[in-house]
């Protein structure tokens, strides 16, 4: 297990898209976390092991989590994004095995990167 590595991250307007990579992502559970300014640290989208998918509502339709077992790197493709968006976004990882609905929460996950930042303007 390397330590994650978040990368991607910037400053794009309303509307626009961005893909954030975790690099050292081999673990069965992935998911990405974000933290806006002055907010609690939420779930934005999960996957296990076999590509099954969990999102926040406030994402759905608009974001998408894949991995790349090959290049052991974990991906968020963000598209139609939204000044609410704008906040730190965490990689994570966990070496327990849950179910993907209980992956937003944070409990599950052992494993943090040190974050990459969005920024979405009006």
């Amino acid at each position: 297990q390397g330590e994650l590595v978040e990368s991607g991250g910037g400053s794009v307007q309303a509307g626009g898209s961005l893909r954030l990579s975790c690099e050292a992502a081999t673990a069965y559970q992935m998911a990405w976390f974000r933290q806006g300014a002055g907010k609690e640290r939420e779930g934005v989208a999960a996957i296990d092991a076999v590509g099954q998918t969990k999102y926040t509502d406030s994402v759905k339709g608009r974001f998408t989590i894949s991995r790349d077992y090959g290049k052991s790197t974990l991906y968020l493709q963000m598209d139609g994004l939204k000044p609410e968006d704008s906040a730190l976004y965490y990689c994570a990882a966990s070496s327990l095995v849950f179910a993907v609905e209980e992956g937003l929460a944070q409990r599950w996950y052992n494993r943090w990167g040190q974050g990459t930042q969005v920024t979405v303007s009006s």
